[in-house]
């Protein structure tokens, strides 16, 4: 069973976008307003953090109605589907999939008739327990005769999120999560809704984020505060680590299900979340300069031109020219338009690599000795293309610049990294890798300075991709942690 909805896809492939999240989520509750075209534009909104698949459910009291489709948000909907989708509380979700899972039927949000009506859910995260949740869900289906949770097959752990919640018979919704959400291990921010209500809830951990705002007439709930931007709602709070919420006639209600212990995921800074969204107080371009500043800092050089891989690399890199006083300049020309697509390349159209994504601007950089800043390395395969078309368009010397550590560990909570045995950085140096790649020079930001960037205390972030130590356990019988177990000379460390 596909144990996450993520992909790494930060490689040369022409369909590759960088470290992928798992999902956006989006949810309004909002009587007398277009909540399906709100939803809508929440999700374009989180349009970076899935690009497989999108959906939206919308119940108008009596009856919940769900529309998704494979392709970007502004390709599932149109004007004509929106205007079908009416009600007063709506759930929106776009997706990235596990390799082999990119299909239809894993689409979100997921679909499950209850005993009393239906309920419907969103997910961004990945869960380290499906297995016993699975064992769960046959005991619950076993005890009320195969009733439980009927409906599609649990190919997910977000299938098998909406089964549980649906198989009790005897609660509502509402009751059922209470029961549920304590029994979830790993990365989870969920939206949900049955004919009625809206629901949210956020892993004990808070891997991933959660945002709560106030429409003049509605409550919105969503992954990022861009999308509570870009609908008009005010920013109200992040939802707490362990906390349930429900938005109902009724008003808006939470209850925690289990002490917070926050482990904030510290890449969000570095590359998920959008630069105009605001995590713990902090505004990530803010974090994603200061970040910048610090690299000059510690790892000087002389040069002529600061360029970033746009776009994931330009606050970092106006950081980095602000504090060295190297210009700043716009070298590569981004193709804003290549997105997510389902068309396979050629080998021929693969060969050309990264060109379909980046242009360089040859009379910027011929000549130029250029310091060129993203935001991670993880197979290097970008990296290596990258440095190659620069000095063929003329660059005299290229220096790489990272506004992350090196990448040694894989993400079990949400970011689909590659196997230890891909990451470029497990096992040689950064020396070595600078060779690999071809540049002049290579460094990284250090984790304490990525860290005292962010303005978050070091034991409140999950910074396991960067040092192994990871804060939900993983379960020995899972099948990729015993791979780790078994082939990695460094051991998993876990904190609880």
């Amino acid at each position: 069973m596909p144990r996450g909805d993520g992909r790494l896809t930060h490689d040369i492939d022409p369909q590759s976008a960088g470290p992928q999240d798992a999902c956006g989520v989006f949810g309004v509750w909002a009587p007398g307003e277009e909540v399906a075209k709100l939803t809508y534009y929440g999700l374009y909104a989180l349009q970076h953090r899935g690009q497989e698949s999108a959906g939206i459910a919308v119940s108008n009291g009596r009856q919940i109605l769900v529309y998704k489709d494979m392709g970007l948000v502004s390709q599932v909907f149109d004007e004509a589907t929106l205007e079908s989708l009416k009600g007063e509380v709506a759930i929106g979700h776009a997706r990235y999939s596990t390799t082999g899972a990119s299909v239809w039927q894993n689409a979100q949000p997921t679909f499950r008739p209850t005993p009393t009506g239906s309920v419907v859910l969103g997910h961004n995260g990945n869960l380290t327990n499906t297995a016993e949740l699975v064992d769960l869900l046959a005991e619950r289906t076993a005890s009320t005769g195969g009733a439980a949770g009927k409906g599609e097959s649990a190919t997910t752990d977000t299938a098998v999120m909406a089964s549980l919640l649906a198989s009790y018979e005897d609660r509502s919704v509402e009751e059922a999560a209470l029961q549920v959400l304590p029994a979830l291990r790993g990365a989870f921010s969920l939206v949900f809704m049955d004919e009625g209500t809206l629901y949210a809830a956020r892993d004990p951990q808070g891997i991933r984020p959660l945002v709560l705002g106030r429409l003049e007439r509605g409550w919105v709930v969503a992954s990022e505060t861009a999308a509570l931007d870009i609908v008009g709602a005010s920013f109200i709070r992040e939802i707490e680590p362990g906390e349930f919420v429900a938005v109902d006639e009724n008003g808006l209600r939470t209850e925690r299900f289990a002490p917070a212990a926050p482990k904030g995921c510290i890449f969000e800074y570095v590359y998920l979340a959008r630069p105009d969204t605001t995590i713990s107080d902090q505004r990530i371009f803010s974090v994603r300069a200061e970040i910048g500043r610090r690299l000059a800092r510690e790892h000087a050089v002389d040069a002529d031109l600061v360029i970033p891989v746009p776009e994931s690399g330009t606050p970092a890199a106006i950081g980095y020219a602000e504090e060295s006083g190297i210009p700043f300049g716009h070298g590569l020309v981004k193709n804003a338009y290549v997105g997510r697509t389902f068309i396979q390349p050629s080998q021929t159209i693969r060969q050309l690599g990264i060109r379909l994504k980046l242009n360089p601007l040859r009379d910027v950089i011929a000549g130029q000795r250029l310091v060129v800043v993203d935001d991670s390395i993880v197979r290097g395969n970008t990296q290596r293309s990258l440095v190659a078309m620069l000095r063929e368009a003329g660059a005299s010397e290229i220096h790489v610049r990272i506004s992350s550590p090196p990448v040694k560990w894989p993400c079990f909570y949400g970011i689909d990294f590659a196997s230890r045995a891909e990451l470029i950085a497990n096992g040689i140096s950064v020396e070595e890798i600078c060779r690999s790649i071809g540049a002049d020079s290579l460094a990284y930001v250090e984790l304490d300075q990525l860290v005292e960037a962010t303005g978050v205390p070091k034991d409140r972030l999950c910074r396991a991709c960067f040092d192994g130590i990871y804060p939900v356990a993983l379960p020995e019988d899972d099948l990729i942690g015993k791979h780790l177990l078994e082939t990695d000379t460094e051991p998993l460390k876990v904190i609880q």
